[in-house]
């Protein structure tokens, strides 16, 4: 047991306890939490906070109380009661916050207050712009444990454009699409049973456990044919300041949908947290953001291809990694920073010194850092930070979309066209259903070539999720580590468990940093069959 050290009891009235035992979980502790109170609120008072030498409940008691309970200083309505269930006024807290954000707010003030959306029915193209901050959560519908063979509403899940629908292209639009919707619904069956009877059931798995790693498989085998239209669903939790500069980015998007959704999360996200988005329509703040952002990714495409011509895609025959920058001196740097915290001289010096060091003591040192894993999850600190590495990737899309949520990468990535090819997966070739599969890729294809002449931004709707696309990642050590142990894992995709293998690989090999790349143990490259079958034997044990 933990001996708790003597805090320092602050004291309040019996008035004052009875005031503010509804905000907070406790009155005498040093840690405690805010409840009660809506986002606004909690963001002014943490925003005054920062600036006084008094604590946080005598704060809200001096400075914050009274208008919380009378609605303001003119003090004209009757303190309501309150009980640990009820929220204050949103209009009150409103003006609250926005008194204390003119009078001492930065853009630090809207990260103090956030909000939970649902986001619906949304392109798996518009996703990707939803996910694109890196101080948010989110969590995506999975195409891959999750059959997109139902038609709920009557019609297969995929994004109708309205301009498109309305065009002479809308029907070829929808013949299209239905068609690969159906292609995905009459394999799925017949891939589940061709894999069932090639697939060996464990000893030790539960015949529920095996049947749902089968059909695990087979979704992810079928999943290629699903079009960037496909919609998904996706929550997001994120500051205020993250909502602004997402709603901002939205409505600077060449794509409608975009543009149509930063709408839609506006209305909502006002229900909630209003005073943290009142710059969004403001033509010197929101709206010249937005039309900066737009003017200048319209004017950089129009220099490059003035400056660089025309560099078409071509297809290649399958996907690659290619480790396209890399600081030679990066393991000299980690171990540098690595030491630097437990002396006294400066970073130079320090390098120098551990320059002089041989392989033994070197190893030594990173030994210590890195610690004895006993999981994925037990990592090294920032000083793997250090060094770091870009790649090139050519990936299907399917695998893009997973990898791309790694926020902490900076990762950018061209436009989705057929131009790269796709990817037949084996199992799918081994079932005899390469048929159909290739068929509805060159739908796929055919539809994309309709649209982009005059729908360029809409245009990638068409592209299917085994199409190839190219993306460029640069990452740290500490990242690589992370990215690599979590998507080498058995039950990942193949499509990203290889991309995830081969950056391991390239660092160890290419870059030379074989201590820092074997530091990485729990990077799986061996071959697995049924990778979600572990994982379903936990479920079924829990």
């Amino acid at each position: 047991m933990t001996t708790q050290p003597a805090y320092w009891v602050e004291e309040f009235t019996d008035e004052e306890r009875a005031r503010l035992a509804p905000y907070v979980t406790n009155l005498d502790r040093p840690v405690f939490a805010l409840r009660n109170l809506p986002e606004t609120v909690k963001g002014a008072l943490f925003a005054r906070y920062s600036r006084s030498g008094k604590t946080l409940r005598r704060l809200f008691l001096d400075e914050f109380a009274t208008e919380v309970e009378h609605g303001g200083s003119g003090g004209a309505l009757s303190a309501p009661p309150v009980d640990e269930a009820s929220l204050v006024g949103v209009s009150r807290a409103n003006a609250l916050y926005e008194r204390v954000f003119l009078d001492y707010g930065d853009d630090s003030v809207a990260q103090l207050g956030g909000a939970h959306v649902a986001c619906e029915q949304v392109s798996n193209v518009l996703t990707k712009l939803l996910e694109w901050g890196r101080l948010a959560a989110y969590l995506e519908q999975s195409t891959r444990y999750v059959s997109y063979a139902d038609r709920p509403g009557g019609r297969w899940r995929y994004h109708l454009d309205p301009d498109v629908d309305a065009s002479d292209l809308g029907p070829e639009y929808r013949r299209v699409m239905d068609g690969l919707f159906a292609t995905y619904a009459e394999l799925l069956p017949a891939l589940t049973d061709h894999l069932a009877r090639v697939v060996p059931h464990e000893p030790g798995s539960s015949e529920a456990a095996w049947r749902r790693a089968v059909k695990a498989r087979a979704l992810d085998g079928l999943r290629g044919l699903l079009p960037a239209a496909t919609t998904s669903n996706l929550g997001i939790f994120a500051t205020g300041q993250a909502y602004e500069a997402l709603l901002l980015r939205l409505r600077a998007s060449a794509l409608p949908e975009a543009r149509s959704y930063a709408d839609l999360l506006l209305e909502e996200l006002r229900l909630v947290i209003p005073a943290f988005l009142h710059r969004v329509d403001r033509e010197d703040r929101g709206v010249a953001w937005s039309r900066y952002l737009a003017e200048t990714t319209a004017e950089t495409a129009k220099v490059v291809e003035a400056v660089l011509g025309d560099l078409p895609a071509t297809a290649q025959p399958g996907p690659s990694v290619r480790l396209t920058e890399f600081d030679p001196g990066g393991e000299d740097k980690v171990l540098t920073a690595i030491a630097y915290p437990h002396t006294g001289a400066g970073e130079a010096e320090v390098a120098a010194q551990l320059s002089h060091l041989g392989g033994e003591e070197r190893a030594r040192l990173l030994a210590a850092y890195v610690g004895e894993r006993r999981n994925r999850r037990h990592q090294p600190g920032r000083a793997f930070e250090r060094a770091v590495y870009t790649f090139d990737v050519v990936a299907d899309y399917g695998a893009f979309r997973d990898l791309q949520r790694h926020r902490m990468c900076t990762i950018v990535w061209q436009p989705l066209t057929p131009a790269l090819g796709y990817d037949l997966p084996g199992d799918v070739a081994e079932a005899g259903l390469a048929g159909p599969f290739q068929d509805a890729m060159a739908a796929s294809a055919g539809l994309y070539g309709a649209l982009v002449p005059r729908f360029p931004a809409q245009a990638p709707y068409a592209v299917g999720l085994a199409h190839r696309i190219r993306f460029a990642m640069t990452m740290n050590a500490r990242e690589l580590m992370h990215l690599a142990e979590l998507r080498s894992t058995p039950q990942g995709h193949p499509a990203y468990r290889l991309v995830a293998q081969e950056m391991h690989r390239l660092v160890g090999e290419e870059a030379g940093h074989r201590a820092l790349a074997e530091s990485m143990r729990f990077v799986v490259h061996d071959e697995v069959g049924l990778g979600r079958l572990a994982a379903e034997r936990r479920l079924d044990e829990r």
